[in-house]
């Protein structure tokens, strides 16, 4: 069986209603472990929902895809072992049984989920902190510095203000769409 040496996303099946606990399950798993540099993020795929019920308007929160959880991770014997033994886990989608490794998403199929989600595809570890100035090295800010004003490691957004026509203007950016000043 060949080992991918690179993190890859792929897709659980969870029993139908344990999404969340798979998710906490799976990071004190990989933590207690020491498995943190194979299985990185864990993302249960919700949305929030607005209806109007009884002329009153109501927001919840609803699964995406009911009864399945993303994970990114390094498709190693160990990971794989760990992540498909987790209390609630079914099995990899894409797996064919008999031992065989599932399939990763495709990158064009990650980074339409995760856009959907409001979260970037792509990993970056940011070493950065509130108040820190920062260069915007992508999209329509591009070349512009900034100061961050707040951190979302979860969602890897970060708000920052950055001075436009002379005035200060707060946007959000993604990590991956920033750089540390040196």
């Amino acid at each position: 069986m060949a080992e991918s040496i690179e993190k890859q996303w792929y897709v659980l099946h969870t029993y139908s209603g344990y999404e969340n606990r798979v998710k906490s399950n799976l990071e004190s798993r990989a933590q207690s472990m020491g498995m943190e540099e194979f299985i990185y993020r864990i993302v249960v795929p919700e949305q929030e929902v607005r209806e109007i019920k009884d002329g009153k308007a109501k927001e919840s929160i609803q699964k995406t895809f009911p009864g399945y959880v993303l994970v990114e991770m390094v498709m190693t014997d160990q990971a794989w072992y760990i992540v498909r033994n987790t209390p609630g886990v079914t099995g990899f989608v894409g797996s064919h049984g008999g031992g065989s490794k599932p399939t990763p998403l495709l990158p064009d199929e990650v980074d339409l989920v995760l856009h959907r989600l409001g979260m970037s595809a792509r990993h970056q570890d940011l070493d950065v902190e509130v108040g820190e100035t920062i260069k915007i090295v992508e999209g329509a800010f591009a070349d512009l510095t900034g100061k961050i004003t707040e951190i979302d490691s979860e969602k890897m957004k970060l708000k920052v203000n950055i001075e436009m026509f002379g005035r200060e203007t707060a946007t959000e950016l993604d990590f991956d769409q920033v750089d540390k000043l040196l």
